[in-house]
């Protein structure tokens, strides 16, 4: 039973993966023929639409499966992810100099969004409180609010990264001169939506498997979502990552990473419709401890790009390194707690 859950599991998995990397691409290629910097497509097309595997996940694990410990350790669990693959792409790195001091404070501010409204989602589960307005709670209108003041924030600051590439989206278009760029933005745009409708057809039947994972292995919702889940909904993050750093495009990298955490946290506030009651409530409180873990991991990931120094130690960069200690010592944690 377990090996025949495990492997559709595995099957479903690699179709969404599949899918939000399609995703991404296309996403990439909007942005490039519109005008967008890299900035601003890490920061808003890429990081939305690697997260949509957790916004497909987490619904149909509320909605049909009724396992809300999964859908809260699969998100949070996801954040955790996310900073691993950004110190591990950091550790891997072969260019001069460190990936995350690279473009230094201009990802600090998506940074501290994401660690604000991380901060809102672990408040309103230690609050332990039913109350809902509009079937949404306190904490998650709090997040929504935050999100849209800082939204504008976070865009006018990346505008500026924006006019950086903007030479270098000329050089690009002045290459393709040739190529029907129209055609080409709406193939792209078809190819957008196609990915999209494939990760919300398939992600029901994952959520069914990996909610059936975690009884029939017995290691229980909360272990099962913040580690497995997580891990397959941040692998489109994880891939879009190593691509833009490959390409040299790290200021897309960044804002990818710090983008979805953020994004992250507004799916709490999005899944609240879902449930009859509120979604922060009905968690266990282990997923508090995944919270906290998460903030103090992105503050030492803000440390790290707002700290100048270049130099390594041999072959490994010791703020990354703690990174990724920080999260793999934050998943154990949670798997003893949980």
């Amino acid at each position: 039973m377990v090996i025949s859950l495990s492997l559709s599991f595995v099957g479903l998995s690699a179709v969404i993966i599949v899918a939000a990397m399609f995703l991404a691409k296309f996403a990439d290629e909007i942005a490039n023929r519109t005008g967008l910097g890299g900035s601003v497509t890490g920061l808003v097309l890429l990081a939305g639409a690697t997260s949509l595997p957790e916004l497909s996940v987490g619904y149909s694990a509320v909605r049909f499966a009724a396992a809300p410990d999964l859908t809260a350790g699969g998100v949070l669990g996801s954040s955790l992810v996310n900073l691993l693959i950004l110190a591990l792409v950091d550790l891997i790195s072969r260019r001069p100099g460190r990936i995350l001091t690279r473009t230094a404070s201009a990802h600090a501010l998506s940074a501290t969004v994401g660690a604000l409204l991380t901060g809102l989602i672990l408040l309103g589960i230690l609050v332990d409180n039913p109350l809902t307005f509009f079937r949404v709670s306190p904490a998650n209108w709090a997040v929504i609010a935050a999100y849209t003041l800082c939204a504008r924030l976070i865009f006018l600051d990346q505008r500026e990264s924006a006019k950086h590439d903007a030479g270098e989206i000329a050089a690009n278009k002045a290459q393709d001169e040739s190529k029907p760029t129209f055609l080409a933005t709406v193939m792209s745009v078809v190819g957008f939506l196609v990915s999209t409708v494939v990760i919300f057809v398939v992600a029901p039947p994952l959520a069914e498997k990996a909610d059936l994972l975690a009884i029939e292995t017995g290691l229980g919702r909360t272990f099962i979502g913040t580690l497995l889940v997580a891990a397959v909904t941040s692998l489109p993050e994880a891939v879009s990552t190593i691509s833009a750093v490959r390409l040299g495009a790290v200021d897309m990298a960044i804002a990818n990473i710090f983008g979805s955490n953020a994004f992250n946290m507004v799916i709490f506030a999005t899944l609240d419709f879902a449930t009859e009651s509120s979604l922060l409530y009905v968690v266990s409180e282990t997923h508090a401890i995944t919270a906290a873990c998460v903030l103090i991991t992105t503050a030492v990931g803000l440390l790290s790009i707002l700290y100048r120094a270049e130099k390594r130690l041999w072959l490994v960069e010791p703020d990354a390194a703690l990174i990724a200690l920080l999260v793999v010592g934050s998943l154990y944690l949670v798997y003893i707690t949980g």
